[in-house]
């Protein structure tokens, strides 16, 4: 019998990749996104069923989920990947964009979830991906809201994964370092339009140059993401986190774990504050 899996947020970037790469194993695949009437490519698989899903319209994830149940008889693995980031000094940023970053990025995670387990509970078996980020286990400026988005959704996935494991239900998260998709140029745009206040710009422009500087290490593609993922779905283990990234990433995510806390915090700082 064919495996099935649910994504949420395939209409680009990972998502796609990761329902692309499905489907060529052979992995029956539910991709969904807010806008399905403009998907050109993924329609074109006879093995993958596009539908609606706004994970801030709980009743679009379970007509999604209800959808797969009937197209392909089961689902056997969800992989929650909508999400987006905010990029600003957090001063300037409105609570309704504070209100959407957690709706999209938490609480939409949480209500696929829950709509999702009592089909896992009925087959007694399932394993749920969360795509999270470097940024949930390190903070950087400028993307407060979003470094707490994360760190959120990993301390839930790692609490729940110890609720949900003897249900026989896995928990997994999977941890991107920069990316060639375009979620450094959405959260761009969003802070461009973010309101300036002029006390913060010598430091927002520190901030911005330490960005450029990390955007010109060797990022992971979309298809090397989705590769992790698949090894994640399959790989037998109950193995919590998955880091994709160049080594630079993976040293980073290290040294929030064995340095010294502000002996941490201190070499963050310097790498801002060298550009001022």
């Amino acid at each position: 019998m064919s495996k099935t899996i649910l994504i949420t947020g395939t209409s680009s970037g990972i998502g796609k990749a990761t329902a692309l790469h499905f489907a060529a194993q052979g992995w029956n695949v539910i991709a969904t996104m807010r806008q399905p009437e403009k998907e050109q490519e993924l329609i074109r698989h006879k093995n993958i069923l596009v539908t609606t899903l706004d994970v801030q319209q709980p009743a679009t994830i379970n007509a999604a989920i209800q959808q797969g149940i009937a197209h392909f008889g089961h689902i056997d693995v969800l992989v929650n990947n909508a999400g987006y980031g905010e990029f600003g000094i957090f001063e300037s940023t409105a609570r309704e964009q504070v209100s959407t970053q957690f709706e999209v990025n938490v609480i939409g995670v949480m209500d696929t979830i829950r709509a999702i387990l009592p089909h896992f509970r009925e087959r007694k078996a399932g394993t749920i991906l969360n795509i999270s980020s470097g940024a949930g286990r390190f903070t950087l400026p400028l993307i407060s809201l979003y470094c707490a988005s994360k760190f959120a959704l990993e301390g839930f996935s790692e609490a729940l994964a110890f609720e949900l494991a003897a249900l026989n239900i896995t928990v997994k998260i999977i941890e991107p370092g920069g990316t060639t998709t375009n979620f450094g140029k959405v959260s761009g745009d969003r802070f461009i339009a973010n309101a300036s206040i002029p006390d913060y710009d010598p430091f927002a422009a520190a901030a911005g140059k330490m960005f450029d500087s990390l955007s010109n290490m060797q990022l992971a593609t979309a298809e090397e993401v989705a590769a992790v993922i698949y090894e994640a779905a399959t790989d037998g283990t109950d193995t919590l986190r998955y880091a994709v990234g160049n080594e630079d990433f993976k040293q980073r995510l290290a040294s929030r774990h064995t340095m010294p806390d502000q002996e941490y915090i201190n070499a963050i700082k310097n790498s801002y504050l060298k550009f001022l």
